[in-house]
Formats: C-alpha cells, structure tokens, sequence
C-alpha cells in the first residue's frame, strides 16, 4: 500500500531546517546569499577564472572553491570584501527577532 506522502513548510532558512544552531544557520545563509550573489557577478562577466580572481583580489584557486559552493573556506568578513570588489552593495539589516 502506497503510504501517504507528507511535507513541513520550511523555515525560509535552509540550514535552520537541517538542524544548525539558529546563530549558525543565520550565519550560513548569509555566506550562502553572498556566495550567490559573486557567482552571479562571475557568469554575468564572462571572464576566465584567473581575470575573474585578479578583479576581486583572490587567488584563481580561491575562487575555484567559492565557485564550487565550499562555504566553510570562506568568512562572512572575506565574502562581504570579495562582493564589494565585484561592485556590490552588502547591507546588513539587524532587526529583534521575531
């Protein structure tokens, strides 16, 4: 017999969801949204990797590995650096939580 399938609505927070501390999964989510945001920038150029990393101040190795999604190499400080040197506007919004 084919049992039902059932879903939960997800927090809107990926990490929260999969079990992280709420400091952590806060933390995560926005490396990931600025990891994003400087994949974005890289496609849109069309540059190589190595114009690509000599335009935002890494290594072309450096940016191989922000490219392939490893968030624990990179701080929320270094992400918010590199976005700015690709010409984008990082704001922080702190509001109480909910």
């Amino acid at each position: 017999m084919a049992e039902k399938l059932r879903y939960v609505r997800g927090s809107g927070n990926i990490f929260a969801d999969l079990g992280f501390d709420k400091a952590e999964a806060e933390n995560l989510k926005l490396r990931s949204d600025l990891m994003i945001r400087i994949v974005e920038f890289y496609q849109k150029r069309g540059m190589t990797q190595a114009a690509a990393a000599k335009a935002l101040g890494i290594t072309q190795p450096r940016l191989n590995a922000l490219l392939k999604g490893k968030i624990a190499l990179f701080s929320l400080d270094a992400l918010v650096n590199i976005a700015s040197r690709a010409g984008l506007n990082v704001r922080l919004v702190v509001k109480k939580a909910a």
